[in-house]
């Protein structure tokens, strides 16, 4: 089974987890006690599931939605690897696939720090 690391937002915790295939960052965060939001449940109406994705795995993600774009907008702490994790999908080419979490999430009017 294919495996991914998350990255705490202290910068040091790395947390590896089986990733099924198939499954959204953001399910498998929630199946393992990862500490990522996702209050819109996937469904990109927030950006509280923002992971920062390592760069030897970005270009090997899809090319975002134009809905995921205006979303990540909205990220807290924005960089040139975001991604929203309900919109990455586990893939055999992921395995390994490392992500961090920002230090804060946006949850509409509310900071998350």
């Amino acid at each position: 089974m294919p495996k991914m690391v998350f990255i705490a937002a202290d910068g040091v915790t790395r947390t590896e987890v089986d990733a099924p295939l198939g499954l959204s960052v953001l399910e498998i965060a929630h199946r393992n006690g990862i500490d990522l939001e996702g209050a819109c449940e996937g469904s990109l109406a927030c950006s509280t599931c923002h992971v920062v994705v390592d760069p030897a795995f970005f270009d090997k993600l899809e090319e975002p939605k134009e809905e995921e774009e205006d979303m990540l907008d909205l990220a807290f702490g924005l960089t040139h690897t975001s991604r929203l994790g309900c919109q990455i999908l586990m893939t055999d080419e992921l395995d390994g696939l490392v992500v961090r979490l920002p230090v804060a999430t946006r949850n509409m009017m509310v900071d998350k720090r």
